[in-house]
């Protein structure tokens, strides 16, 4: 019986290997060997999860041919491969992708790093910060206090606690856009609101519009849905959406879907202004595609003079074009999940009839505990310290990579929690390797974009500042050296550092 579950075409391996771009050897600077070369972009693969394990790899011949190489190339990467542990063969079963033992099966997306390992490796994976104290304290006590009369009933809320979907209506309503609890439902998380919306309107082979780069743990949820997602790539810098491209792919490719944060996009934190926001609405309604607004970093503004634009659905006023999405975990705490759809009430009603088959409702407990920040004010306090916070990480940050790594370019955006970053031509595969062997986890750029897209850039989240933001860019800078000189550590293992 054969041990892959996957298969990958000669074709699809090639053009994902040419997506990886190095840096031009400079003088003294020795290439890899052909086959070498070749070996160490697949095992790249395997460990950015772009090739997934026990995924069947083509025929020596089939690769050699979409490489324009030689067979012999082919077999002695295979070899190299084998010998390392990412690969095995049988007879009449092929070869297939592998890790070797002991090493962690990529998971493709941005899961936080385990407790046992923050003595020693600085976490630049998870855009996430600490709880805002005594906030969180003191919202799981208001929780506790009102959490009798609910005990006693089944608990079971699909659509969410009706004071919380009361409380998120009101906040839409005084922001401007008239909202009824009938269009909240309260979700776990804005990954399971995304998760709901995309099995509601985006079904297995539908074509869903994503922004070029795009957060990568959504762009993993719709490539696990079966989606077949078409990119539109960001305009340049800060400036956000390019409506000519947009208006092009909704008009061309009739997504169902189009899935957008305009609010500090991740990564870029690029900022739509009101009147991209104006035509993509009217673009996503021409086109009949249903467009998905994703506002969990809506409040995290970081300079005090930004002028934040209004909500993607204030554009919607007939509310059938735009769904939106809010969570609590970017701008109060990742271990909050608690996230909402705001939408028309036939789209909700056709959400909750649908999570019955899903996880049938929210924890009660800390839907209770956002109902209160909400309502003593407590969360306007706590998104207040989160954005000091985040911003003081920000520029401690950006300085001290502009320091260390000089040739890295980023414009430094003016909210949310990412700076996304050009490498200055290293592969930003090879430094997310080499980076986990010097002390430090990065996230490289093709994580955010389809196909490859992206090689030369890296996420660095605002979630360490002052001496571990320091010693961060420190050992960047040792992994780029690495994936300069193709060298390596020098045996020396990353030091444990305490913050």
């Amino acid at each position: 019986m054969a041990q892959w579950t996957s298969a990958v075409g000669a074709a699809q391996l090639a053009r994902l290997l040419g997506s990886q771009q190095d840096r031009p050897a400079g003088p003294g600077t020795r290439r890899p060997p052909a086959y070498r070369a070749l070996a160490d972009g697949i095992r790249l693969l395997v460990l950015e999860g772009r090739v997934p394990v026990a995924a069947r790899l083509p025929a020596e011949r089939e690769l050699a041919l979409a490489l324009s190489v030689s067979r012999t190339t082919v077999a002695a990467a295979y070899e190299a491969l084998r010998g390392e542990g990412f690969l095995e063969s049988r007879r009449g079963a092929g070869s297939w992708t592998a890790v070797p033992a002991g090493n962690p099966v990529p998971a493709r997306g941005l899961e936080p790093l385990p407790p046992e390992a923050l003595g020693s490796m600085i976490d630049l994976g998870c855009a996430a910060l600490p709880a805002p104290e005594p906030w969180l304290t003191r919202a799981v006590q208001g929780a506790l206090e009102e959490l009798p009369p609910y005990a006693h009933t089944h608990g079971d809320y699909p659509a969410g606690l009706p004071a919380l979907r009361a409380m998120i209506a009101d906040r839409y309503t005084q922001r401007g856009i008239a909202t009824m609890p009938e269009q909240i439902m309260v979700t776990t998380g804005a990954m399971g609101a995304i998760d709901a919306i995309c099995h509601l309107f985006g079904g297995r082979g539908e074509r869903i519009a994503v922004e070029s780069p795009s957060y990568a743990n959504i762009l993993q949820l719709m490539r696990e849905a079966g989606a077949r997602m078409v990119p539109v790539a960001m305009a340049e810098g800060l400036t956000g959406w390019d409506l000519e491209r947009w208006r092009q792919v909704l008009r061309e490719a009739a997504p169902r879907i189009a899935y957008v944060v305009a609010d500090f996009h991740n990564p870029t934190g690029a900022l739509a202004d009101e009147d991209q926001r104006r035509r993509l609405v009217d673009a996503a309604r021409s086109a009949g595609t249903v467009l998905v607004a994703d506002e969990t970093m809506s409040e995290l503004w970081l300079d005090e003079d930004v002028e934040m634009p209004r909500p993607v659905c204030a554009f919607d006023p007939a509310g059938s074009t735009v769904i939106t999405v809010g969570s609590a975990s970017k701008a109060f705490w990742a271990g909050m999940r608690i996230g909402w759809v705001r939408a028309a009430p036939d789209v909700i009603r056709s959400l909750v009839a649908a999570r019955a088959y899903a996880d049938l409702g929210t924890p009660v407990l800390e839907q209770l505990a956002v109902n209160w920040l909400f309502g003593t004010g407590g969360w306007e306090e706590a998104v207040e310290l989160r954005r000091t916070q985040a911003r003081q990480n920000r520029d401690e940050l950006v300085s001290a990579v502009r320091r260390e790594l000089p040739g890295w370019e980023f414009e430094v955006p003016r909210g949310g929690l990412t700076l996304w970053v050009r490498t200055g031509g290293l592969s930003g595969s090879r430094l997310a390797e080499a980076g986990e062997r010097v002390g430090v986890r990065v996230p490289s750029g093709p994580r955010f974009g389809v196909d490859g897209a992206f090689e030369g850039y890296v996420r660095l989240p605002f979630t360490v500042g002052g001496a571990v933001a320091e010693e961060a860019a420190t050992r960047l800078a040792a992994a780029a050296r690495i994936v300069e000189t193709g060298g390596t550590t020098g045996g020396e293992a990353p030091r444990t550092f305490v913050a």
